[in-house]
């Protein structure tokens, strides 16, 4: 199996710009977006766990749609792209309040 590639700066900036952008719009769900998140800030899921003050393995469940993380943890996350957790209408509830 090949060995994931830690990507570059500007890979990273172009990443948190397009999760920050999913987040703006609804697009960005739990779990497949924690992936996504530690992913596109270059870290591994142990890096990420000690950044956040978490084991691997409860990123690690977080990722697999395993976990029920708090919502101090949940924010924690979304502070990294420089967001906060809030609640988001369903795409059917936009239409109806337009």
């Amino acid at each position: 199996m090949a060995r994931w590639k830690k990507p570059s700066k500007e890979a990273i900036l172009e990443n948190r710009r397009a999760l920050a952008e999913r987040a703006r719009t609804g697009d960005l769900r739990l779990p497949g977006a924690v992936v996504e998140i530690r992913k596109g800030i270059g870290m591994t899921q142990e890096e990420f766990a000690n950044m956040l003050s978490l084991t691997r393995r409860q990123v690690a469940e977080m990722e697999a749609g395993t976990a029920n993380p708090t919502l101090e943890t949940l924010d924690r996350i979304a502070r990294l792209l420089g967001l906060s957790v809030g609640l988001v209408p369903k795409a059917r509830e936009v239409n109806r309040l337009s």
